[in-house]
């Protein structure tokens, strides 16, 4: 797809389709402020017109209306925004519009072929006043249009996308919003993408393209390479697979930068459960199970691009966890990278071992702040369901800032506890922790973020995000969400990054 902004009205905008924005009120759809010379080129007709066709202003849903010539365009579809308190002149939160312009650019791209023709032109006439609402309706358009095509005999269709706004400093928006999509749409693409596409040396091949392409450094261990270097977690973990695992490590260090953010994400390429294997059914999405080392690779990517004054250290542990015969054991111990032990009490625990090595070995590069972000247990899903991720942190400060920064990229995250009394379930009878308690189910959401807080290293602040239920969507399409991978997370690093650059955090 393609982005432009205009400062056209949107009755004469050269487009195939401009979308309007009408919210909720009692006696059906009222347009917002921006659609009068739509609804005078209709002659006054529009909130009749709305009214006749059913429209209810509820978020997402989108309504189509011929426009008989009366515009450039030949097709209007007026998205509903919900309802707003204030009015249809009322400032919109930014994922309100974020989620309208996806649900709007989804909705009229779905069915379309590319051997219908030209790119579709989409001109956005939603409220785009100032940076923030250009930004939002840009973005939102981008990530409602992804379409993930590398198993489709034929090619996505194409789009053109035209924002309408008069902002002074539109573009400026429009390119950050860009950058934050393509981010977004590359993880999308490596979690949809099928597990014996994507092993872990083709994720360090993909992360080595991202490198070279975004000016990172890399540097890649592999099985060897984790042997001598201790990584007992990793190599556990991978040890069951002939697709060996690997580590990648990426480095954005712009010339002065003062302050170090360590970004850690789960990348078990896919996860069988190893010998404590899983039923059949809750394999089926387990190839999502390297959303967190791909949202780390796309903040990496954004941040470069963005040219963020701060270091930023990515670690992506990658590993298959598959019930070979050389695979773990129930009952084995390993040493993970520093010298403690884990007794390995369940194989399907793998990703607390990936990351533990990963962020223990992050010591060394003297940050800050640690960031981990993983689809780390199914406990997440129970505790917040499949839209809310989950923030624990060591320090509360830290934890509501990175609360707040999802806020503002437009991510939904809930904050957690680590109750230290929940720890004692972490002891061993033979080594220095277990990877899962034995006894009961309750709060392993938590537990396992004490098991990464004990290899944390003592002088960082570190957050632990677990988006086991948002990472993938499984269920229908949604404003800019599509069925699939969605990106979860990689909005939420890069606005931490940005934050650290500003001095905010």
């Amino acid at each position: 797809m393609t982005l432009h902004i205009s400062e056209a009205s949107p009755h004469l905008a050269a487009a195939d389709a401009v979308v309007i924005g009408v919210i909720k009120q009692e006696n059906g759809a009222v347009p917002v402020s921006g659609t009068k010379d739509v609804d005078e080129a209709l002659g006054g007709a529009l909130a009749q017109t709305l009214a006749t066709l059913g429209a209810t202003g509820e978020a997402g849903e989108v309504t189509r209306i011929p426009s008989g010539g009366r515009l450039a365009a030949p097709l209007i579809a007026a998205v509903g925004m919900g309802a707003a308190a204030d009015g249809s002149d009322a400032a919109f939160d930014p994922e309100v519009l974020r989620r309208a312009a996806g649900a709007a650019v989804r909705s009229l791209l779905q069915g379309r072929s590319a051997g219908s023709g030209a790119d579709m032109r989409i001109a956005l006439a939603l409220p785009a006043r100032d940076h923030a609402e250009v930004g939002a309706v840009a973005l939102g358009a981008l990530l409602g249009g992804y379409a993930f095509r590398r198993y489709r005999t034929g090619p996505a269709p194409g789009a053109s996308l035209t924002v309408l706004a008069h902002a002074g400093d539109a573009a400026q928006a429009a390119q950050r919003a860009q950058v934050l999509a393509d981010a977004v749409s590359l993880v999308r693409d490596l979690v949809n993408t099928g597990p014996s596409d994507l092993v872990p040396a083709e994720l360090a091949a993909r992360a080595e393209q991202v490198a070279a392409d975004s000016g990172l450094g890399i540097t890649v261990l592999d099985e060897d390479e984790l042997a001598a270097g201790g990584y007992g977690g990793i190599l556990g973990v991978g040890q069951g697979s002939v697709h060996p695992p690997r580590l990648i490590r990426l480095e954005h260090a712009p010339e002065g930068a003062a302050r170090t953010l360590v970004l850690a994400g789960k990348g078990i390429t896919f996860d069988s459960g190893g010998l404590s294997l899983k039923p059949a059914k809750s394999m089926v999405t387990m190839k999502s199970d390297m959303s967190g080392a791909a949202a780390v690779l796309g903040a990496m990517q954004a941040i470069a691009a963005l040219a963020l004054p701060v270091r930023v250290i990515g670690y992506l542990p990658a590993a298959e966890n598959m019930p070979g015969g050389a695979a773990q054991r129930p009952s084995d111990v390993l040493t993970m990278f520093g010298g403690t032990t884990v007794e390995v009490t369940n194989t399907d625990a793998e990703g607390r071992l990936v990351l533990a090595d990963a962020i223990a070995a992050s010591a060394a590069d003297s940050p800050d702040i640690i960031i981990d972000v993983a689809t780390l247990t199914g406990a997440q899903v129970v505790a917040l369901g499949r839209l809310v991720g989950a923030v624990m942190a060591n320090d509360d400060g830290l934890r509501d800032a990175v609360m707040d920064a999802a806020r503002r990229a437009g991510e939904a995250m809930w904050p957690m506890p680590l109750p230290a009394e929940l720890s004692k379930s972490l002891e061993s009878a033979v080594a220095d922790l277990v990877n899962l308690p034995a006894e009961g189910r309750g709060g392993g959401m938590l537990i396992a973020g004490l098991f990464l807080q004990a290899f944390v290293p003592s002088d960082a602040r570190w957050a632990h995000l677990d988006i086991a239920g948002p990472a993938f969507n499984d269920s229908a399409p949604h404003g800019y969400t599509p069925k699939g991978g969605t990106g979860a997370a990689t909005r939420t690093l890069v606005q931490v990054a940005q934050d650290m650059a500003d001095g905010r955090l």
